[in-house]
């Protein structure tokens, strides 16, 4: 995107919702007044180290090859003026010019009204309990297929409740792997590329037999667990097998409000999972529940047929497994759970990052139960949205 000479160093555009009408610069830095009063400050080293120009930015790739450790300790910024549609053109002290568009400066203003606009706006996970047995989000195979709309819209949902279902999908071999690389390239596991669930005799995971199976994030004994998981069913004519699902943000944000020492202590406390065979041993120390910086829910990491011993302190031994035991039994709450059996033609895709997922014991005698899953990260989940957003 270039708008008078400023190429903008990103793939996205920006709407223009304000422009500058008022520069006044101040030793080591620029104030923007904008047209609807907000005034934003502007380090001069923010504002060298993100110049657009095909100097700094290679205009193919719009990636940054300017680097800000290179310009002068005595830098300082001589001249600043606003152009034609709000454009802001700056003159540096060694003789390099910058020209901003005012969608972008806008957008990535960091005075504290504009940081705080950001944050309302940015997409936010929305939590919920056993009313999702009613409001969860249903989208047809075909139209995911063929509709980028429907596509963006199971993303979307995706994305912001971590939980959804495929419908009308054909059994036939191949339709998983094209459904989950509509989305984008599957993340292979020691399970390979496609994993068959169905109950083995010589099974090497809890997951290929006919009993229960409590309620886990898969591969939590890998250093990233996988982001977004699909079961895809194939065939379900046994008796029992019905799946369960919980949002581990609701428990976690629940714990947090009734017991917050036991919240806190399985945020600070890392925890081992093991994921043994003859042919691997994967293991990994994490919390059970990982907050972002700013205090939000980055990930929920359990399966407990799968946890070591706990290695803690002898006097925070009782204190953990009070912690523990209480989010295991919330999760079992039938007020925070939704409870389905999958049919043949449906597929679960959920975070598994986030959604716990289970599995009631079933009988294989009765008939045949035959899914297929596989994995993609959640950062290409979050790629594939960003890139559909820029056509709506």
């Amino acid at each position: 995107m270039t708008t008078a000479n400023a190429t903008i160093a990103d793939w996205r555009s920006y709407p223009v919702t304000a422009v500058p009408v008022a520069l006044t610069l101040h030793p080591g830095s620029l104030q923007v007044t904008w047209s609807d009063g907000r005034v934003s400050p502007f380090h001069d080293l923010w504002l060298r180290d993100n110049c657009p120009c095909p100097t700094c930015v290679y205009p193919v790739t719009r990636e940054q090859m300017f680097e800000i450790a290179d310009v002068p300790d005595d830098l300082l910024l001589v001249e600043a003026r606003i152009e034609d549609a709000g454009v802001v053109r700056l003159g540096w002290s060694d003789g390099h010019a910058s020209v901003f568009h005012p969608g972008w400066l806008r957008a990535h203003a960091y005075d504290a009204e504009s940081r705080a606009e950001r944050a309302h706006e940015q997409a936010h996970p929305h939590l919920w309990r056993s009313e999702m047995n009613q409001q969860l989000a249903g989208f047809d195979y075909e139209e995911v297929m063929t509709s980028d709309q429907v596509l963006t819209d199971w993303l979307r949902a995706l994305r912001d409740s971590g939980l959804t279902q495929i419908r009308n999908a054909p059994t036939t071999a191949g339709s998983l792997d094209g459904l989950a690389r509509r989305v984008a390239f599957i993340r292979e596991s020691s399970f390979g590329v496609m994993f068959e669930v169905k109950s083995k005799a010589d099974a090497d995971s809890n997951a290929y037999t006919a009993f229960n199976l409590p309620l886990h994030t898969d591969l939590p004994t890998r250093e990233l667990q996988p982001g977004v998981q699909f079961l895809y069913c194939l065939r379900n004519d046994a008796i029992g097998g019905n799946s369960r699902f919980v949002d581990g943000f609701a428990v976690a944000e629940e714990l947090r409000r009734v017991a917050p020492a036991c919240f806190e202590l399985l945020t600070q406390t890392s925890v081992e999972f093991r994921n043994k065979s003859a042919r691997n041993d994967y293991r990994c120390n994490a919390p059970i529940i990982a907050l972002n910086d700013d205090g939000s829910y980055r990930e929920i990491r359990m399966a407990n047929f799968l946890r070591g011993p706990f290695d803690v302190a002898p006097e925070v031994m009782p204190q953990l497994y009070e912690a523990y035991r209480l989010f295991i039994r919330m999760t079992r709450e039938p007020r925070l759970q939704v409870a389905r059996r999958l049919e043949a033609g449906q597929a679960w895709v959920f975070d598994n990052r986030r959604v716990l997922h289970a599995r009631d014991a079933f009988d294989p005698a009765s008939g045949e139960r035959h899914f297929q899953g596989c994995y993609l990260d959640r950062d290409e989940l979050l790629s594939r949205l960003f890139v559909l957003e820029r056509k709506s």
